[in-house]
């Protein structure tokens, strides 16, 4: 690269880390006010794990708000170099805007691949194992912190919810157990359940009845015919599961349609992550690099940024459209990376060429 490339590319590059680290800090600080979730990862982990929990945590919410940031970052670096008048003289001496705009393309495509296969797995294994994605959450077909497990044995037929899980789903706390079959009891509550041979069992429950009082039952059981792995499978989610496990999973075939589709999704949207940014990055270009007599910015930014805001909106929807199969995951994923590229090229052209 030549020595304008890589001003154009340490310019915005350093902008975008700086954007994106911000937007890190404000996350991990709202990650760390859910003191429920930190304290019980500290209790079962201890303190390190609960920090560590809340860094990761932070991390893949920051990887997924890397459209908004790196169009903030990138309209900031812009505005510096037109600032510093550095913009307005590569363009006068004769250098066209897609050869401008080379460098940090390049930069952002390989960062978001590494952002893919590296960092993505790294956070996602971590917060595998210390607090795991509830099944369905994704997806928001089931309300958010909460797990539900329907189970059976002969005739004996409940439907199981808790809060949190640990050790694949095998011990699960904040239990609720409804009955649906014929039984004394209605309703089990629980501070945990733990899968032991065949059986829930209950260390302290409290069992509760239309006809009579609640009774407190000591290690208290319920016959399930799930084996701990079946339970691992059912309480898996594809959030927490990394790129290579989603390519290894479909490779070896899913028969059911809706973890097909959601891994899937998931797994075209870590492919995609270079085109949406590189969308981000061609839309600030189109409403800031272009030529002004003043140097009054704020309507440009203020478009920008309104158009990135719309474009991750999109992006989030076409994701839990073809999550949850209402959409050919293929499509969700690529097709608003296409259109926010699309739009950027578009308005570029009409600001250096005009009208034809």
């Amino acid at each position: 690269m030549s020595r304008i490339d890589w001003l154009v590319f340490n310019r915005i590059g350093s902008r975008i880390a700086v954007t994106v680290l911000v937007f890190y800090g404000l996350i991990a600080l709202v990650e760390s006010l859910d003191t429920w979730r930190f304290n019980y990862v500290a209790e079962n982990n201890g303190l390190p794990m609960a920090l560590l929990m809340v860094a990761v945590s932070g991390a893949r919410w920051t990887i997924k708000t890397l459209p908004v940031t790196v169009l903030l970052g990138a309209i900031l670096g812009l505005i510096e170099l037109r600032g510093r008048h550095e913009l307005t003289v590569i363009k006068s001496s004769g250098i066209s805007i897609w050869r401008i705009v080379r460098a940090p393309v390049i930069g952002l495509i390989l960062a978001s691949l590494a952002i893919s296969l590296g960092a993505e797995t790294f956070t996602t294994q971590v917060n595998r194992q210390l607090n795991p994605t509830p099944p369905g959450e994704a997806t928001l077909l089931t309300p958010p912190g909460e797990i539900w497990l329907e189970q059976r044995n002969g005739d004996l037929h409940y439907v199981m919810m808790a809060t949190a899980m640990r050790e694949s789903g095998s011990v699960l706390n904040e239990v609720t157990v409804f009955i649906l079959s014929e039984a004394e009891q209605n309703r089990i509550e629980a501070k945990e359940a733990r899968l032991e041979n065949g059986n829930w069992v209950f260390p302290m429950a409290t069992a509760r009845s239309v006809q009579g009082a609640p009774q407190h039952i000591a290690n208290f059981t319920l016959p399930t015919s799930s084996t701990a792995a079946e339970l691992n499978l059912k309480l898996s989610s594809t959030e927490d599961m990394t790129f290579f496990e989603l390519a290894a999973l479909l490779q070896a075939g899913v028969s059911d349609p809706a973890i097909q589709a959601a891994a899937t999704m998931r797994l075209i949207k870590l492919l995609a992550l270079p085109l949406v940014l590189t969308g981000s990055l061609l839309i600030a270009f189109a409403f800031t690099a272009g030529y002004r007599r003043s140097d009054k910015y704020g309507p440009a930014v203020l478009y920008g940024v309104v158009l990135g805001f719309v474009v991750f909106v999109i992006t989030e929807m076409a994701d839990r459209a073809g999550s949850g199969g209402v959409l050919d995951p293929t499509f969700a994923a690529i097709g608003p990376a296409l259109v926010a590229i699309v739009i950027g090229v578009t308005v570029l052209l009409f600001k250096e060429d005009g009208r034809v």
